[in-house]
C-alpha cells in the first residue's frame, strides 16, 4: 500500500503547504512508477531529453504526472525538470525536479530510485524545501530551511565520524575519475547504488559517512536535478557538500545544464580532511 508522510510541527504554515504539494508529487509518481512495473514498453526510448538523452517511457510518465499533479494543485512553480528542462508556468519560485533519479536500477527492477524535488530560487543555496520518495520502499525524506530534517516523520541526524570504521558510496564504472578508484580502493567499505539522491539521504541519515560522485568527463557529472533536494535535506540534517575539488557547490544554479561534481559528508571533519587529500 502506497502511503503519505506527514508533517512534524516546526515549519511555518507556507512551508507546510508546500510540503504537502510535494508529497503529493511523490505519490502520483511512485503510482505511476509501481503500475509500470509490469509494462513491455517502460524502457522504450520515446523521446530526447532537454540535454540530449534518451528519454524512456518509464520517465516520461513520471515527469506526466509531476506535470499533472502540479495542475491538480494549482500552483504556479516554474519546473527545471531532467527530461523537459525549464519550464516556465509564472511562479517566483522553481521546482527541481527528476522524476526518477536511478532510471537504469528502475527498468532493471534493482530497488534504488526515487523521485527528487526541490523547491526554491536560484541556486543551490536558495532551495528552501527539499523531498526525496524513494519509489521502492515508499520511505520519505524531507527538509525545510531551519525546520530540520526527517525520514517518514522521524529527525535526521548525520553521523560522527568513526575512525577506520567508514561508509563510502562512489559512483564507479568506466567514466569515473582517478580520483574516485583510488578512493574505493582506499576506503574500507565501499558501495555504489548508483541514485544520487538515494546515496546523499544514505549520508543525511548516517548510514553512510560520505559520497562522491566524479566523473573523468566534467560533462558526465551531476546537475541540479539530481541534488538540489538532497542538498536542503543533508544540511538539515548536520551535513555538507562540496565538489570534489573541495570548493562550495551553493552556487549551482537552478538550471537543466550547468555540472558539477559532488563529495558529500556527515561529519564536517570529513570534509576537511577530503578537501586537504587526507581523507581516508
Amino acid at each position: 500500500m502506497i502511503t503519505s508522510p506527514t508533517v512534524r510541527d516546526g515549519v511555518t504554515s507556507d512551508a507546510a503547504a508546500d510540503l504537502e504539494v510535494l508529497f503529493r508529487i511523490g505519490l502520483a509518481v511512485q503510482r505511476v512508477v509501481r503500475q509500470a512495473a509490469g509494462s513491455p514498453h517502460r524502457a522504450d526510448v520515446v523521446a530526447r531529453s532537454a540535454a540530449g538523452a534518451p528519454t524512456e517511457e518509464l520517465d516520461r510518465l513520471a515527469e506526466r504526472a509531476v506535470f499533472e499533479t502540479l495542475d491538480a494543485e494549482g500552483v504556479d512553480w516554474n519546473v527545471v525538470s531532467e527530461e523537459a528542462g525549464a519550464v516556465e508556468r509564472g511562479g517566483d519560485r522553481t521546482l527541481v525536479v527528476d522524476p526518477i533519479d536511478g532510471t537504469s536500477n528502475a527498468l532493471r527492477h534493482l530497488p534504488f530510485s526515487t523521485v527528487s524535488l526541490g523547491l526554491g530560487a536560484r541556486d543551490l543555496d536558495g532551495i528552501e524545501i527539499g523531498v526525496v520518495r524513494d519509489l521502492d520502499r515508499g520511505t520519505t525524506y524531507w527538509g525545510s530551511r531551519g525546520a530540520g530534517a526527517f525520514r517518514d516523520g522521524r529527525p535526521l541526524r548525520t553521523r560522527a565520524r568513526r575512525p577506520n570504521g567508514e561508509v563510502v558510496l562512489l559512483n564507479l564504472g568506466r567514466r569515473a575519475s582517478p580520483r574516485a578508484t583510488k578512493l574505493a580502493g582506499a576506503a574500507r567499505r565501499v558501495r555504489s547504488l548508483g541514485c544520487a539522491s538515494l546515496e546523499l539521504m544514505m549520508v543525511a541519515e548516517g548510514a553512510a559517512d560520505a559520497y562522491l560522485f566524479d566523473n573523468a568527463e566534467p560533462s558526465r557529472n551531476l546537475r541540479a536535478t539530481d541534488i538540489a533536494a538532497g542538498y536542503r535535506i543533508l544540511k538539515e540534517a548536520g551535513g555538507g557538500l562540496s565538489n570534489a575539488d573541495g570548493h562550495p557547490v551553493g552556487g549551482l544554479p537552478l538550471g537543466a545544464d550547468q555540472r558539477t561534481s559532488v563529495f558529500a559528508w556527515g561529519d564536517a571533519a570529513i570534509g576537511a580532511e577530503f578537501a586537504r587529500g587526507a581523507f581516508p
